[in-house]
Formats: C-alpha cells, sequence, structure tokens
C-alpha cells in the first residue's frame, strides 16, 4: 500500500451493507445481544475499503463499520472499466479469483464480490468464490486481490521499460 487515502479528497463515496449477524454473549443474567455488521465504501473511481462494526444497534453498527471502512481506504488499477489483470485473493481457507472481462460483460460476481466490485467503480469482471463461504473472509481475500493487481507503469518501470516501448509493443513494433 502506498500511502493513507483521505476520505474527504474523494468525490461521493457510496456504502454498502454486505452483512449483518446477530451476536450473543452468555452472562449471568441470560444471553446480551448485540450486532456486527460487515460494509464496503467506495468512490467508483477506483478506492474501495471495507470496515467491521460492533454495537448494541443496527445503525450504530453500521456507522461504525462505515467509519472503519473510510479509514482503510485502498486504490485500485481500472483499465477501460475492468481490472488489469487476472489475479487470485487469498485470505483464510478463501479464495477469490478474479478475471478482467470485455467491455459489454458487466459484474459476473456473486454476493460480498459483487458489492466490492460495484463501489470501486469496475464495471466488467468475472469473479469467482472457492472455499470459505463465509463473508467476512471473502470480502478479505477480494481485497487481498485487488491490492495486488500491479499497474502498467509499474510493471514497465520494473521491466525497465519507457513510454515509448510501451506504445511501440501496442503497435506491433517491438
Amino acid at each position: 500500500m502506498v500511502g493513507r487515502i483521505d476520505p474527504e479528497s474523494l468525490n461521493l463515496l457510496k456504502d454498502k451493507v454486505i452483512h449483518i449477524n446477530r451476536v450473543a454473549k452468555v452472562v449471568k443474567g441470560g444471553r446480551r445481544f448485540s450486532f456486527s455488521a460487515l460494509v464496503v465504501v467506495g468512490d467508483e473511481e477506483g478506492h474501495v475499503g471495507f470496515g467491521k462494526g460492533k454495537a448494541a444497534e443496527v445503525p450504530e453498527a453500521i456507522r461504525k463499520a462505515v467509519e472503519q471502512a473510510k479509514r482503510a481506504l485502498i486504490k485500485v488499477p481500472i483499465k477501460n472499466g475492468t481490472i488489469t489483470h487476472q489475479i487470485v485473493g487469498k485470505y483464510g481457507a478463501g479464495r477469490v479469483v478474479i478475471l478482467p472481462a470485455k467491455p459489454g460483460t458487466g459484474l459476473i460476481a456473486g454476493g460480498a464480490v459483487r458489492a466490492i466490485m460495484e463501489v470501486a467503480g469496475i464495471k466488467n469482471v468475472v469473479a469467482k468464490s472457492l472455499g470459505s463461504r463465509n463473508q467476512f473472509n471473502t470480502v478479505r481475500a477480494t481485497v487481498n486481490g485487488l491490492l495486488n493487481l500491479k499497474d502498467e507503469a509499474s510493471v514497465s518501470r520494473k521491466l525497465g521499460k519507457n513510454d515509448d516501448d510501451r506504445q511501440g509493443a501496442a503497435r506491433g513494433k517491438a
């Protein structure tokens, strides 16, 4: 991660609630119930973050999750509405395979992965979640995959190529 992204400097951030879970703590007098919320936020221009909040009331849990998600924003390299290359995100037993797709394909992804792609601004992608069905782990695996994406400029710098080399290769002149 390059550095911390200031949520105030971005355009309107949209948030999506992925999962709300009622959790119970057993105490002497019985059970105490609280709620945990999993939320993703993004500006639909390549910035996305996720957060988890827990409170006695659902709206408070969502508010806490949104605040945490804003603090954990990352930048995702997007090219022509899709990701730059194929990637596999991993977290725990969960795996998420994310493939770039041609324009017009749309978002072919389920549940938590779809929500992340929507708020990140990725329009054409094919994704498959493997292993864990736990939505918290699926979100973390997806974000891990997006974090490991390389943009075209950084790859060419690493290979020691300049802009002229890239443009020549794109025209078929190597």
